[in-house]
């Protein structure tokens, strides 16, 4: 191995271990399936905040959005900008209520039995076709973080990129497996920090290397000035998809089962503050890592074109740190990539073993054998995710951009109408999440004019449309159900006995 090649694994190695630790010791704190993907509803703000964010941008982050930037500059600002709109939205108007509601209506631990609690359905249709929607996208969406490790390794370490990918899931599964919601949190935790000193640390270094900030900026107005240009090259359609994005975070169940999870509404304000500093930061960071990299592989620095640009934090962490650095600031996009991919395993086998197994083949089964079933479903899911890894053509950006919007498009109406409309029904909710989840899959099928529109939109669109009107059509909700409703309006939180009254 290389100079740089023995510190940096010695420094994924130790970082590995000491995830998986983090699995051992909440593994003895994992006694019952609330506990196993929900963590007993005991996290503070800070911990849900940063969870939340960590989960959300995965590799992203680190490879994809400063690639995307070094490969066509300023005009994809917009992405960035749309993803913060919808996130603060997200925790503004969704994190308070449905915290409130998925407690208030049966103590819901995941979306699936949450949907089934809160519109009684005794047919199973809405928890079987929510769980559908929820193991397909992920699959995908899980199948991007693998592909961003891969990246990572080959980058790193010259391994061959099928290795890469194995090794990659081996490490995360490993601690997903053993510690549940509250290890994927608290690691998570952990691993948002790493991610923000990271993107705070390399654009710095980066520009000082080269000289100042005008100096790279120069460059690459030399190189070419559309760089710098966030209208260049792009077309309303292309801004509206990109500002879309937003949208789909009011879908993301491995997002909002945090505001599930947060111990209080109290901590809500404090959550969203925090977790808003450290996106917007982060963001920052992400876009001046792709901008100087033009100024510094393209123009006046000392390194060369990259022949992939996902990969210039990559080389910028090893051509400008010591290797024991460079270790640190390359674990930080292991630690985005694992965060985010625990997340989404978890969500997967909840979605097996509570909403399929329970659901319809042992109602009655126990604690400890769902755990079980759960721990064996992130297996079997990382399994498939990997296998549809394995083509190295695959960008992280593509996988993310359709689990993105096949999440966004099925779940995000019918969350934000369910905890906010008295008169949707159960049969709309079906039509909501089915019409999103088909809409996206079908429009991303076909080229050319308006279907160059990201899915996301119409999705989510046609699935609010599908929920208002369906629901419509549908009589009128039972009167259990209004008043549920009506109790979630008005209900307050006993912090010492943990439960709602009006």
């Amino acid at each position: 191995m290389s100079g740089i090649e023995i510190p940096t694994l010695i420094t994924f190695i130790v970082y590995i271990i000491g995830m998986a630790v983090c699995g051992v010791i909440f593994y003895r704190l994992t006694s019952s399936m609330s506990d196993y993907v929900l963590g007993g509803r005991s996290l503070n703000g800070w911990v849900a905040a940063l969870s939340a964010g960590a989960s959300d941008m995965s590799s992203w982050i680190l490879i994809a959005l400063p690639g995307t930037i070094y490969l066509n500059g300023l005009s994809e600002i917009w992405l960035p900008i749309g993803l913060s709109i919808g996130a603060y939205l997200n925790w503004q108007f969704l994190a308070k209520r449905l915290r409130r509601y998925t407690h208030i209506s049966g103590d819901a631990i995941t979306l699936p039995d949450f949907l089934e609690k809160r519109f009684r359905d005794t047919s199973r249709t809405l928890r079987v076709v929510s769980a559908f929607f929820i193991l397909l996208f992920f699959t995908f969406y899980t199948s991007s973080g693998l592909v961003g490790g891969a990246i990572l390794f080959e980058g790193t370490f010259g391994w061959d990129y099928q290795l890469s990918l194995i090794v990659g899931t081996i490490a995360i599964v490993s601690y997903t497996f053993l510690g549940g919601f509250l290890a994927i949190s608290y690691t998570d935790f952990f691993q948002g920090t790493l991610m923000l000193l990271a993107l705070v640390i390399v654009p710095i270094v980066a520009i000082y290397e080269i000289g100042t900030w005008d100096s790279a900026v120069a460059s690459v107005a030399a190189i070419d000035p559309t760089y710098l240009d966030a209208f260049a090259g792009t077309s309303l359609i292309a801004i509206i998809s990109l500002l879309g994005w937003g949208l789909g975070y009011f879908g993301q169940p491995h997002i909002i089962t945090r505001f599930m999870a947060i111990r209080s509404e109290r901590e809500v304000p404090v959550a969203r503050l925090v977790g808003m500093t450290w996106m917007v930061i982060s963001l920052f960071g992400a876009i001046f890592v792709g901008i100087i990299g033009i100024a510094y592989f393209d123009g006046i620095g000392a390194g060369t074109p990259l022949d992939n640009h996902e990969t210039v934090f990559i080389m910028f962490s090893q051509i400008l740190f010591n290797p024991w650095v460079a270790g640190f600031l390359l674990a930080a996009i292991l630690s985005a990539i694992m965060s985010t991919v625990d997340s989404q395993l978890l969500v997967s086998s909840s979605a097996l073993a509570e909403d399929f197994y329970k659901g319809f083949i042992r109602p009655k089964a126990s604690d400890k054998e769902l755990v079980w079933l759960g721990r064996f479903g992130v297996v079997l899911i990382a399994v498939i995710a990997m296998i549809l890894g394995l083509d190295s053509d695959n960008t992280v950006l593509e996988l993310v951009e359709y689990a993105w919007a096949g999440f966004g498009a099925a779940f995000g109406p019918v969350m934000l109408f369910s905890v906010f409309w008295r008169r949707m029904t159960s049969w709309g909710a079906v039509a909501g999440i089915v019409t999103g989840g088909v809409t996206v899959i079908v429009w991303s099928l076909i080229e050319g004019g308006i279907f160059e529109l990201y899915e996301l939109v119409p999705g989510f669109i046609l699935g609010s449309l599908a929920i208002v009107i369906v629901s419509l059509l549908n009589k009128k909700p039972s009167q259990e159900i209004l008043d549920e409703f009506d109790f979630v309006e008005v209900a307050k939180y006993d912090e010492e006995k943990r439960e709602y009254y009006r």
